[in-house]
């Protein structure tokens, strides 16, 4: 059996939560494989609204196998109130998700090093949630890093020497903080952690897969984000990609089966970076409101613009997309004509490879086609499509090469129609 990986292709924000949950009765296992609470994963259905930060958005749909693997990064405060949040729901986890013990923990001074951090920045800053991924994934790398299956080994040594550490890097900004606050709230966390089952995830994984079992890969952000092939450094930290799922889960490329690639009908972006299709009109206002483009974990409002097919080419052949899923398509109900940049002008040049650096000087290269003025919302089956609808959906699968199997037509779980 395969494991296939659901990711996004854009800057994040896609809707990816809501894809993994209508796609989970398909799946035994659901896993995550990168990124943290900054990741902030919208689920509605039954007249109810979820956001998932770290726990796997298979979770909704009862006897399914979720994991958290060893490639996330978890604060056990913020775990406890997700965690508290869904039992309150009605929700019981505690049989249902498993987390790897080679996972790394958010310690409450990677939090205050990552708003020191961007503080001294200045007018350059990143943008990032202050959640403390970055600082995390940065002792991940510099062999610094605490991770789950600590807890069971001298872990109260092990925290003291790190927080040490960093209360010396801390000495050299001009930053006041309370940490004594942040880790009476992160040892609570943290016992409610060691109440799941804490394991040996690339054993589990790789015997579920000899089993024959069916396992969803779910990735967080999206692949503009990633640390080596994103609009660096504006980036997260931590592997986006597909490839990203082999190292976060301990499974062999061969193991890959179906790869969803997920993407809005317009783009959006969260924080500082390029974003060449970004409009600042009347046509933006539009979107973030129509389409809600306000962070589900910041409450940021997004950026918006026309779809690029520049970079979603781009993301397409770094993870090898099988299938294409469309979101968001009801947001671009009342315009009258789409934009799809198909092209992008740089120093008079014109190129439909995605570049090194995706600054400002690049002018977009736009399509335009008729809009359909009609709302879709309510559509139960691609037969309902308005013509100007079916028009972008045969532009966009003849530019991208691969087919678009899915078509969401709201924020809801039933208001997705597959092809």
């Amino acid at each position: 059996m395969k494991v296939d990986v659901l990711l996004g292709l854009q800057w994040g924000d896609e809707g990816k939560g809501k894809i993994v949950d209508v796609l989970t009765p398909n799946y035994q296992v659901v896993a995550r494989f990168q990124g943290g609470p900054n990741a902030g994963h919208t689920l509605e259905f039954e007249s109810q609204k979820y956001v998932l930060r770290s726990i796997p958005s298979g979770i909704f749909q009862g006897g399914k196998i979720n994991l958290i693997g060893n490639g996330v990064v978890i604060d056990p405060a913020l775990f406890k109130a997700e965690v508290e949040a869904l039992e309150a729901s009605g929700h019981k986890l505690i049989d249902r998700l498993y987390i790897s013990k080679k996972a790394h923990l958010i310690l409450p001074t990677h939090r205050l090093l990552d708003d020191a951090y961007e503080s001294a920045k200045g007018n350059d800053k990143i943008g990032t949630t202050g959640k403390g991924i970055g600082p995390t994934y940065t002792d991940k790398v510099s062999r610094n890093g605490l991770r789950v299956g600590d807890v069971l080994h001298n872990f109260q040594e092990k925290y003291d020497a790190a927080v040490e550490k960093h209360k010396l890097i801390l000495a050299q900004y001009d930053f006041e903080y309370d940490l004594k606050s942040l880790e009476e709230e992160w040892f609570a966390g943290l016992e409610k952690l060691k109440s799941f089952k804490l394991i040996d995830s690339e054993h589990f994984i790789n015997n579920q897969i000899r089993e024959g079992r069916s396992v969803l890969a779910e990735g967080a952000q999206g692949s503009l984000l990633d640390v080596d092939f994103g609009t660096y450094p504006f980036v997260t930290s931590s592997n986006t990609v597909c490839a990203g799922a082999c190292t976060g889960l301990g499974i062999s490329p061969h193991n890959i089966g179906e790869v969803f690639g997920i993407f809005k009908a317009y783009c959006t972006r969260v924080g500082s970076g390029p974003f060449p299709t970004e409009l600042f009109d009347a046509d933006a206002d539009e979107m973030r409101n129509k389409g809600n483009e306000y962070g589900s974990v910041t409450g940021r409002p997004r950026r918006c613009g026309w779809i690029d097919l520049v970079a979603l080419k781009y993301t397409i052949m770094i993870n090898g997309v099988t299938q294409l899923i469309m979101m968001k398509s009801d947001v671009l109900d009342a315009f009258d004509t789409i934009n799809v940049c198909v092209a992008y002008n740089i120093d008079g040049k014109r190129t439909e490879e995605f570049p090194f650096e995706a600054n400002e000087e690049i002018q977009p290269d736009y399509v335009e086609l008729p809009g359909w003025k009609t709302d879709m919302t309510a559509m139960q089956s691609e037969d309902e499509f308005p013509e100007e609808f079916n028009a972008l959906l045969s532009f966009l699968e003849e530019e991208l090469e691969v087919p678009i199997k899915i078509v969401s037509v709201g924020p809801d779980r039933a208001q997705t129609i597959i092809r």
